[in-house]
């Protein structure tokens, strides 16, 4: 028999957040994956700097797993696990290592302003729900990615 979860939401908007979770959960996983490989990978010029942001980035993503993965367990539902499940669930695509620094730095931008609508969609669900704890996790998330596409939009000389 399962336990009666009461955090005052309801069991229909507790599975719809999870789900909102899991997809941030699974861009998150699919961007430091490819964060981390264009780390080991980048290559000219400014390979120091590239190699010093990306591990930034990618060190403060990983921390970040842990924290989605615990709300949506928090909502009662169960975090996904595999790589099948975060490849099912999400919209950004693997990086090819052959790619030069500028193509491996604008996808990165770009996918992190995927993560950024995504979380942007978890934020709607959790304010139209009254889920406060929800709506800042996705806030300081969002926060976050809004700052590495930045970083990753200068370092391509634009605004």
């Amino acid at each position: 028999m399962a336990e009666k979860i009461d955090i005052g939401i309801s069991d229909k908007d507790r599975a719809a957040l999870a789900q909102a979770l899991s997809k941030a959960l699974a861009d998150t996983y699919a961007l430091y994956l490819k964060t981390h490989g264009y780390h080991w990978n980048v290559r000219g010029p400014n390979f120091s700097s590239l190699h010093a942001l990306f591990m930034d980035q990618y060190t403060e993503q990983w921390a970040a797993l842990d924290e989605i993965a615990e709300r949506i367990r928090a909502l009662g539902e169960f975090a996904p696990q595999s790589g099948g499940a975060f490849g099912n669930l999400t919209a950004i695509k693997d990086g090819d290592p052959e790619n030069g620094w500028e193509a491996m730095v604008g996808e990165l931008k770009t996918d992190h302003e995927t993560v950024i609508a995504t979380l942007g969609d978890v934020i709607a669900l959790g304010e139209k729900v009254g889920d406060d704890v929800t709506v800042d996790l996705a806030t300081g998330r969002r926060t976050a990615h809004q700052k590495h596409a930045w970083m990753l939009r200068s370092t391509l000389g634009a605004k």
